[in-house]
This record gives structure tokens, sequence and C-alpha cells, in this order.
């Protein structure tokens, strides 16, 4: 029942996330931009747009940057020089959706896939005490390797934050938080989350796990409005 749940909001958040403002890149764009990382220093938390999320990375020196990046290549391939490559967005959706990631490290430009990137904006929104910077490259340079994904629960924002900051959070993951209450407190959230209940029997079959949520989810956003 839980991981029902789990797995329906994590949909509704990917959707409630995405930027439909922001220019989608294709995979032939990722090398538009020049970046001069000369100025960034080791342990700098880095944040680019990225097709559906604001992506976050922890700068390590030498043009390298640590990141939790989901991606499905790993499980449809052993080739380290395949995987190794730039992950281009269809693989990183696919990842997203398959809850499949990895903490890799890569250049700044693939990091940045063609977009901006701001350095430490974090430090003005969070009220917490960043680590020495040092240390913040160290943890991100001791957790490389696969991981499980999750958009609520383990994300590239939790990564960085928890390097940064010593306890891993996500503005993002509040976002949605915050977009589910307003979705209780109006009426039109029942109709809602009736249509997100077929849609995910529609995904996962026709099953008690499907079809509880479906009823009762609507039910309780009525009572609670």
């Amino acid at each position: 029942m839980l991981d029902s749940l789990t797995f329906l909001f994590e949909k509704v958040f990917l959707f409630t996330n995405f930027n439909f403002f922001a220019t989608i890149l294709t995979d032939g764009d990722k090398n538009a931009n020049y970046f001069d990382w000369s100025s960034f220093k080791r342990g700098d938390l880095l944040e680019v747009p990225r097709t559906l999320f604001i992506h976050f990375g922890i700068y390590l020196g030498d043009n390298k940057v640590a990141h939790l990046m989901p991606d499905i290549l790993p499980v449809l391939t052993n080739d380290s020089r395949q995987i190794q490559k730039v992950v281009t967005n269809k693989r990183l959706l696919l990842g997203v959706l398959s809850k499949i990631a990895s903490i890799r490290i890569d250049t700044v430009e693939d990091f940045a896939y063609g977009s901006s990137i701001i350095v430490n904006n974090m430090d003005n929104i969070i009220q917490k005490q960043q680590l020495p910077n040092e240390e913040v490259a160290r943890r991100a340079e001791k957790l490389v390797g696969a991981t499980p994904y999750s958009l609520l629960w383990n994300n590239c924002e939790h990564f960085v934050t928890y390097c940064r900051y010593g306890q891993p959070v996500s503005l993002q993951t509040d976002k949605f938080c915050d977009v589910l209450k307003r979705i209780i407190r109006d009426q039109r959230g029942v109709m809602l989350t009736a249509i997100l209940g077929m849609i995910s029997i529609l995904y996962l079959g026709l099953a008690p796990s499907t079809m509880l949520p479906t009823i009762f989810i609507p039910f309780t956003l009525w009572m609670a409005s």
C-alpha cells in the first residue's frame, strides 16, 4: 500500500516540477556553452537547469563534478565506456522512472549539459552552516557509485545537501509537498487524484494495490477538503 502511494506521488512530483518554460536541450546542444571552471573551488555546490528539474553537483576540482544521476543504461549494458558517456535526456528520464541511479564523476561541461551554472546559491536559501569545502568534496568522493533513486527521498539535491550541510534535504521535494497540501484543500483535487488513480491502474494493472488507492485517496481528500 505504502509503495503504491509513493509510486503515485512520485509520478505527480515528476509532472508538477516540470519546467515548461525552460529550454529543453537536444543531445546535440549540450556543448553549446563554454565554462570557465577555473573560478570554481573544490567543494562548491553547483546547480543547473536540466530538462525536468534543477540538477545539483559537487565540484571536486580539475574540471570534475560529482553528481547523483538517474540512468537506465547500467541495466542494459555492462560496457563501462558506454555508461561513462554523458547521460542524455532520454537515459535520465528512463532512469528516473525505473529508480536507477549512480553518483558519478563527470566534467563540468557534461554535468551542465549546455545550461548555465549557479555556484553555492543554496547557501543563501538553506539556513544551515556549510561544512569546510574539503570535507564536502571528500564526502562526495566517498559516495561515488551505484545508489537507489527516488524523486521524493533520494535525489541529486539530497546528495549535495548531505555533502555540504551534513543533512540531506530537498527544496524541490518540499515544493511538491506544498502542492499536495493545496490539492487537499481544493475539492478539485478529488477529481485529479481519481484520474491519477485510473492512470496508475492502466500503468500497473488491475490489482488491490492500485484499486484501493484509487478509491481511498479521493475519499480522504474529499473528507479533508
